[in-house]
């Protein structure tokens, strides 16, 4: 692999240019790529058209660039989380048809949870997640679930990385996330009252694949009223079985 004179890789800042996009910001010019990125302006043109002539990133005829078709390609064929969204969007169909609100799955990518899908109504409670984006696991019902089946040390790890007061109701002291991450292991779901809006409750459940490992998270984002939770969980934790066992035979090739 080619390197810079910065003794980085090509490929390495290839991908901070990728890196640069995200939901608020789908169309960037090259400079703007480039400051994101810490690149050399000059460096950045230069992997521009390489990636542009492979279908990586498109230019606009404002000069602006965008993710290309072909990652979006390279994803779809994917059976990690390509595969676990479509044995699970059925199945998500039914919950938000049931809830009426937000439905979503999400992954677990270092110390954040990565949503691979959501659904949403129009005149649902306030949800930040979006599909392709990410939010601090610490924060999030989607990542405190997986976190909770974590070794320790990856566990300690997310805790010194720490997570900011969204609302009054994050729970952000160490002692207090390492008794929740305990708690939600031993019930086997969470639910978030007002952690990141305090008019919006979180609850999610873990999905699991064959060898019962944990591959993302299942939930449901509500009001922050009084109904009870049980319902939603009984919910949630019904799909993700059945999201299991599609899974499982997605991955073998057999989708049953």
């Amino acid at each position: 692999m080619a390197r810079t004179s910065a003794g980085r890789s090509s490929l390495s800042r290839a991908v901070d240019l990728l890196d640069a996009f995200d939901s608020s910001s789908v169309y960037l010019t090259a400079t703007e790529l480039a400051a994101r990125a810490g690149s050399p302006v000059s460096t950045t043109h230069r992997l521009l058209g390489e990636l542009t002539a492979l279908g990586l990133v498109e230019r606009s005829p404002d000069r602006t660039y965008r993710i290309g078709a072909r990652i979006w390609e390279w994803s779809a064929r994917s059976p990690g989380a390509a595969g676990l969204r479509a044995a699970a969007l059925p199945h998500l169909q039914k919950v938000h048809h049931a809830v009426r609100q937000h439905a979503q799955i999400g992954i677990l990518v270092g110390q954040d949870v990565l949503f691979i899908e959501r659904l949403t109504a129009p005149d649902a409670v306030v949800n930040y997640s979006v599909i392709g984006q990410r939010l601090p696991a610490l924060a999030s019902s989607s990542g405190l679930v997986q976190l909770a089946w974590l070794p320790e040390a990856e566990q300690e790890a997310a805790i010194a990385g720490g997570v900011r007061h969204y609302t009054p109701l994050t729970v952000t002291e160490p002692d207090r996330i390492r008794h929740r991450l305990a708690e939600i292991r031993r019930a086997g779901y969470v639910a978030n009252d007002g952690f990141i809006h305090t008019a919006a409750r979180g609850i999610a459940v873990p999905l699991r694949g064959h060898q019962d490992d944990v591959l993302g998270a299942l939930s449901v984002i509500v009001p922050n009223d009084a109904a009870p939770v049980r319902p939603y969980v009984s919910l949630l934790q019904n799909a993700a079985a059945t999201i299991a066992r599609d899974y499982a035979a997605l991955t073998r090739g057999r989708l049953a």
